[in-house]
Formats: C-alpha cells, structure tokens, sequence
C-alpha cells in the first residue's frame, strides 16, 4: 500500500465517524507526539542491548509495532491535512543530508 492509498484509507476512516473537524494540525500534532511518547515509554528503561534485541520478546514487539503503526498513520494525516508529499519531503531532505554531511573522503565545494 502506497502512503496515498493510506491517506485515502484514514480519510475515508475519520469522515465516517464525524472526525474531520477534530484533525486539525494542531490536534494531529499533539496526538502523534503522544503516541511518540508511548514508543519511548516501551524503551525507556531497557539498557542499549535489551533495546536492540526488543524485537525478540513477543509482547513488546507487538507494543512497538502498534506504538509506530499509531505514530505514521498521524503523520500520514498530518500530511494529508498539510498538503505535504512525504516520499518527496523525505527524498529532498535526504538530498540535503547527503550535502551536509558528505561521507569520509568526499570532497565538497
């Protein structure tokens, strides 16, 4: 599924329940940085290699997974709402990146 098709998918969700006017920027930002929240809740207090191996205990994993899926479908609204194309957004940020931070060796000018 392209982001477009869950655009679609979240717009078509919230008109069906009367959210619309409740998906504001502002609100949309405050949601998703609550479910943020959540994400660092689940790692919070895991040393660096529990982290990194979080993906191995069943039940957390399901956690993370629900936590992130919550975190991209706000964004994917936030964006929808804003007018933004993420794939674009991300592909000229990374542009961007790529001239700032040039890899080891690489001459810039």
């Amino acid at each position: 599924m392209s982001l477009d098709a869950l655009a679609d998918r979240l717009r078509e969700f919230a008109a069906a329940r009367d959210w619309g006017p409740y998906h504001t920027p502002k609100n949309l930002v405050m949601a998703m940085s609550g479910e943020v929240g959540e994400v660092t809740e689940l790692f919070q207090w895991l040393t660096p290699a529990e982290s990194a191996n979080a993906m191995a205990d069943p039940k957390l994993a399901a956690d993370i997974a629900d936590e992130l899926a919550d975190v991209l479908l706000y964004l994917v609204q936030l964006a929808d709402v804003l007018g933004v194309d993420l794939i674009k957004a991300a592909n000229d940020k990374m542009d961007r990146n790529e001239h700032r931070f040039p890899k080891p060796g690489d001459v810039t000018g």
